[in-house]
């Protein structure tokens, strides 16, 4: 390959395309009418206009890119991630067009992109299962019957679901004809597959994955994992690498367990497979996304490697140049995904100019964006604006090193999820590992970012009443929550 497009907009294909240009590739760039003046278009060698801003009009459609790759006589594709990057169709049409996909195979794809078929698929390889349906439920009688022998309460999940779409939880027998019916009809609605199926639901998982890398000669490796269990909506907002609880033999167990979930379906490139941790020596397979994550950076600094990289030698067709035992955790890596989303509104979007926009910077500082001052955040795309990674010597001295980016991290303009991540960062519970999923709404209320200077006292008497409530509620006093009501106190320059 001598020349890629990077099928993507924004920070992640402007990341994609810097490690490109260090390898001596040239780069093009595809746009919406949106993305005219961002930084992508504008660092890539060549750069095409393919259509108005709606991404059903430019960046979804398949048929246009190719169009643009053979005016151009590219050689390779990069989808980065969210729009086509998980198409089997898609990259079917690349390769059929004798142009390579910088990424896995469809066949895999398809295999990894439905719950039922990937379940399947790695059943061969003695891999935790959560107890559930092997196949999609049909009707009522049958959800029923499987709810009583798996137990309540039950997680109704679509088939071909991501993102907490089509999920259903069910405490109860009555409830399960109303909550299967929505399910179904969200999963047609998100997904275009109405199938579900049923699973025990986990209470309070954290959600780890491990990053997997396999060549098209039959050496996989895993690169650790990373801790993904501050979600909001079920969406990640905050990673960090390695885990705070994993034990070595828990990590190695869990990154075996990952190879296999590879091997089971042939995969070539950079992967990552996703578990849920039922306590400290329980897991199960959740599922396995087929394309670059969002959150890369935080493995990339504890391993020393450029995964973008990694993708553009394996779809060369070269080995991978280290074995499972070169590869090394260095210190600890934090990530904040910073949104255009304001967190004491129930994280609603928001839109606006960066009137002011100034990146932190120092040893250790890594921010991936796509922006930069006077740019528009635009209405039409995810809100991310940028990815703060901070990288030190152990945890803690991560976390402080991030609260200190976020507190030079100068963003006006827009209203960011930033005061969220240092509420995040400072919280008893997030410090001391002692977390899951449900973090948001355990811990967070609105109330606490508060945008004035009042006194700490009255800031730690807030968040002390706060947490006995809950703990009141939820008739659960531990030691750890009774610690909860330490100081913490918003410092932010908006």
């Amino acid at each position: 390959m001598k020349k890629i497009l990077v099928a993507n907009r924004g920070e992640i294909a402007l990341r994609v395309m810097k490690s490109a240009k260090e390898m001596g590739y040239q780069t093009v760039a595809v746009y919406s009418e949106a993305d005219r003046e961002s930084l992508h278009v504008k660092f890539a060698d060549e750069a095409v206009c393919i259509g108005p801003a709606a991404s059903s009009e430019s960046y979804l459609l398949g048929n246009k890119i190719i169009e643009v790759c053979k005016e151009l006589n590219v050689d390779g594709i990069h989808p980065g991630y969210g729009f086509l990057s998980e198409n089997a169709e898609f990259a079917d049409l690349v390769e059929q067009n004798n142009i390579t996909f910088i990424g896995p195979k469809s066949e895999s794809m398809r295999m990894m992109g439905n719950k039922l078929a990937a379940k399947a698929a790695v059943k061969n390889y003695d891999i935790p299962m959560v107890p559930g349906t092997e196949d999609a439920i049909e009707d009522l009688e049958e959800a029923e019957k499987t709810a009583l022998e798996i137990g309540f309460p039950i997680l109704i999940k679509a088939a071909a679901g991501g993102g907490g779409k089509g999920m259903r939880v069910v405490y109860e027998s009555s409830e399960i004809k109303e909550q299967l019916q929505m399910a179904m009809g969200e999963a047609i609605s998100a997904f275009g597959d109405g199938s579900v199926f049923i699973e025990k639901y986990i209470g309070s998982p954290r959600h780890i994955e491990i990053q997997v890398l396999a060549d098209q000669h039959g050496n996989i490796v895993h690169l650790f994992e990373r801790e993904c269990s501050i979600q909001r909506r079920y969406q990640k907002v905050i990673e960090e690498a390695p885990s705070a609880i994993l034990s070595d033999a828990m990590r190695h167990k869990m990154g075996e367990c990952a190879k296999d979930v590879a091997r089971a379906c042939n995969y070539v490139g950079v992967g990552t497979v996703e578990f849920l941790l039922d306590g400290p020596e329980t897991f199960y397979f959740l599922e396995m996304n087929t394309r670059l994550q969002v959150e890369h950076p935080v493995t990339e600094m504890i391993t020393g490697l450029d995964l973008v990289k990694e993708q553009l030698k394996v779809a060369e067709g070269k080995p991978l140049e280290f074995s499972q035992d070169d590869i090394k955790i260095n210190g600890h890596a934090m990530e904040v995904r910073v949104y255009a989303e304001d967190a004491s509104n129930n994280f609603a979007a928001d839109i606006g100019k960066l009137e002011k926009y100034i990146r932190p910077i120092g040893p250790g500082v890594r921010v991936d964006d796509g922006f930069e001052e006077g740019m528009q955040i635009p209405i039409y795309y995810d809100p991310m604006i940028s990815k703060l990674i901070t990288h030190a010597e152990d945890r803690q001295s991560s976390i402080d090193k991030m609260v200190e980016a976020i507190r030079n991290y100068e963003i006006v303009g827009v209203q960011t999820t930033m005061d969220f991540a240092t509420f995040v960062m400072k919280h008893p519970a997030f410090t001391s590992g002692d977390f899951d999923t449900h973090f948001v709404s355990k811990h967070f209320d609105p109330k606490f970012l508060i945008r004035d200077h009042k006194d700490e006292a009255e800031i730690a008497a807030l968040i002390a009443a706060t947490e006995f409530e809950s703990l009141f509620k939820s008739q659960e006093v531990s030691n750890t929550t009774a610690k909860k009501s330490s100081l913490w106190k918003t410092n932010r320059k908006q």
